[in-house]
């Protein structure tokens, strides 16, 4: 029995957004209606991608360990808090439903492990994992969403997809800095203050990302922002005072959790997988043309 694994002198975690891999791997061949169904009548598409994206990025960071976290349904605490939360979400595509459970299952072959937990986002299961894990490895996240760029750190590197395989911007803080002109932290109130459509929220009503910049790097937070509400013009005075109690709903929405009670000890994490059992459920799936990013 041959095992794959991948060494390195310093260990690195990476944390895979799961479903964030999964619905952009999907909808990059669904909107040519290439779902790639197999003999058994199930499409593997987005399977296809999400293993074509993790692996390549293992590839290009090399990390001693890695592990994927899920969403756990549509009802967390956050909906529980405002009832409009992702509300504007459609239903997914039929012909991505069986593949919520398969790719899970895609992950297990790899000996990877899935982690989520009911109530709470991957983004909470990712945010708590990567910072009980700092002190003992670096940290990459693997994403599309920007919301995770608030977890980064010394220690946390947040690694966003674009478009393609393998191209990836990478941000620590010197980055993101440079990037947006604010800390990562301030990220959970620049999204406060500018709400999230995606996400249903509203923030305050005409302020953009380049005012809540602005605003943010004036005045450090919202609290701050709030203090100094004479010195604003008019018309962000105004707005603001319009939606306080939006503002102050929305950065709890926006905040990611990092104390929810899940864990991923590094042990149960370490990247290494049986060759054979990797290949049985290839072939389960009917997948091919990934053999060359396991070498």
């Amino acid at each position: 029995m041959e095992l794959n694994r991948i060494d390195n002198e310093k260990s690195s975690l990476m944390l895979v957004d799961g479903m964030a891999l999964l619905f952009r791997a999907f909808y990059a061949t669904s909107v040519t209606r290439q779902f790639m169904i197999n003999s058994k009548g199930m499409p593997t598409n987005a399977i296809q991608g999400f293993l074509k994206h993790m692996l390549t990025a293992v590839n290009h960071f090399k990390p001693s360990h890695i592990a994927v976290c899920w969403d756990m349904g549509s009802k967390t605490f956050r909906t529980e808090m405002f009832e409009e939360y992702k509300a504007n979400r459609p239903d997914a595509p039929v012909e991505l439903i069986p593949q919520f459970e398969a790719v899970k299952k895609a992950v297990e072959a790899f000996d990877i492990p899935n982690i989520g937990l009911s109530g709470f986002e991957a983004d909470d299961c990712i945010g708590t994992i990567a910072k009980d894990a700092v002190e003992s490895s670096h940290v990459y996240v693997l994403t599309g969403d920007q919301d995770l760029l608030q977890l980064i750190e010394e220690n946390i590197s947040v690694v966003l997809l674009k478009k393609g395989f393998g191209n990836y911007e990478v941000h620590d803080p010197e980055t993101f800095f440079e990037w947006k002109g604010i800390s990562p932290q301030q990220m959970i109130d620049l999204k406060a203050l500018m709400g999230d459509p995606s996400d249903n929220y509203p923030g305050v009503k005409g302020i953009g990302e380049k005012t809540a910049l602005k605003l943010l790097q004036a005045y450090e937070n919202i609290e701050g922002i709030l203090e100094n509400l004479v010195s604003l013009t008019r018309v962000q005075r105004e707005r603001i005072e319009a939606a306080v109690e939006m503002l102050h709903l929305s950065r709890k929405l926006a905040e990611i959790k990092c104390d929810v009670p899940v864990a991923c000890p590094l042990d149960t994490a370490k990247f290494e997988y049986d060759s054979d059992r990797v290949s049985k459920m290839l072939n389960e799936f009917e997948i091919k043309g990934l053999q060359r990013l396991m070498a």
